[in-house]
């Protein structure tokens, strides 16, 4: 669904100072270069949803269509982070064999456009929750809601990646491994003073690694606000966003991924205090519960034990994530509000790490 343009956009927000690009320009090269250059005869209004960390993303409203257009932030970048045209690749090919990506415009390679490189891709209508949920779902609709995004999940982990023309992003095996040591490599070159070292968790992670359970396309940053709700039925997925990290690789890995968000009614206080999604409301899944049901719907048997390395790597990999923002803001290369409390998430992100390892030792 790629029409509907009446009323305020969930989300959109005024453009910051410091993310501000020339809309005149981006009007002219998509009139130019768009794949499909319907209504796009002038220079469309400009707003910046405020959610997202990583990546920026922007509404382009033009009088009878919605689009977005996603960039890189500024300031200093990982080694392969925020490819504009990798994101770009990945969705345009998945899109004939899952029909849950929106459809992409056109890539713009050139940075002298706006200063970067970006692209521009259909806004699909639809609700995506936030740290509320935003509708009104009784506990029955709220579980429907909860399964159906776990399902979304697994029909991902069982697309053909050779049918999608998505084979070349495999490298084979030992992913976990690539994995654990890439990302402790991030961690290091993006700590700065005031958060912790992580090293006995990196220490643990690399002396308890299982071999991969397997290899197909991951989305590697599956979460409720990447999900978009059909407006109809809110208890139903049409869309996923944000392929900046898809890739081939083990789904289980994906899974701890996706689940390192997953803020559930019975925990702590403190933790409670960095949920981003609604994973807390009545019907909504545990942690082990999700790790139940994907397993049973693929499958599988993992134990605690087992279970317990993903869940530790997909929390690490969420606190290098963040100390990596925290890196940028540390540095005032952004002076996004959102991020001012980064450097104590990672702190935080740390000390549940070490304690899932305490007792997975037990």
């Amino acid at each position: 669904m790629t029409d509907g343009h009446t009323g305020e956009v969930a989300g959109a927000r005024p453009v910051r100072d410091e993310d501000a690009f020339d809309a005149g320009a981006v009007a002219t090269w998509l009139r130019d270069n768009a794949r499909d250059t319907t209504g796009l005869d002038v220079t469309p209004e400009v707003r910046q949803f405020s959610g997202g960390a990583s990546n920026l993303t922007y509404l382009l409203r033009y009088p009878d269509r919605d689009l977005i257009l996603r960039r890189p932030p500024a300031g200093q970048k990982a080694k392969g982070a925020h490819d504009m045209g990798r994101e770009y690749r990945i969705q345009t090919q998945l899109a004939p064999v899952f029909p849950h990506v929106p459809t992409t415009i056109a890539m713009c390679d050139d940075p002298s456009v706006i200063g970067s490189e970006f692209y521009v891709m259909e806004r699909l209508v639809g609700h995506i929750p936030r740290r509320e949920l935003g509708v009104d779902l009784d506990r029955e609709q709220v579980r429907a809601l909860c399964t159906n995004v776990i399902d979304l999940l697994i029909d991902l982990h069982a697309v053909d990646p050779v049918a999608a023309g998505l084979d070349g992003l495999n490298r084979g095996d030992g992913y976990v491994g690539r994995q654990v040591s890439g990302w402790s490599d991030r961690y290091r070159k993006a700590r700065v003073w005031n958060v912790g070292t992580f090293e006995s968790v990196m220490r643990w992670l690399d002396e308890n690694q299982p071999p991969d359970s397997g290899n197909c396309l991951i989305h590697n940053d599956f979460r409720f606000d990447n999900v978009v709700l059909d407006p109809d039925d809110p208890t139903r997925p049409i869309g996923l966003l944000d392929w900046e990290m898809a890739t081939i690789g083990d789904p289980l890995m994906d899974l701890g991924g996706a689940l390192a968000y997953w803020v559930q009614a019975d925990d702590g206080r403190v933790f409670r205090g960095t949920r981003r999604q609604p994973t807390h409301l009545p019907g909504m899944m545990t942690r082990r519960e999700v790790v139940d049901y994907y397993c049973d719907r693929t499958g599988r048997t993992l134990t605690d034990r087992e279970w317990a390395f993903y869940e530790v790597f997909g929390l690490f990999r969420l606190a290098v994530i963040v100390a990596q923002i925290w890196y940028r803001y540390h540095h005032k290369q952004t002076t996004n509000p959102a991020f001012k409390h980064f450097g104590k998430l990672v702190i935080l992100l740390e000390f549940r790490c070490r304690r899932l390892i305490r007792q997975a030792g037990r």
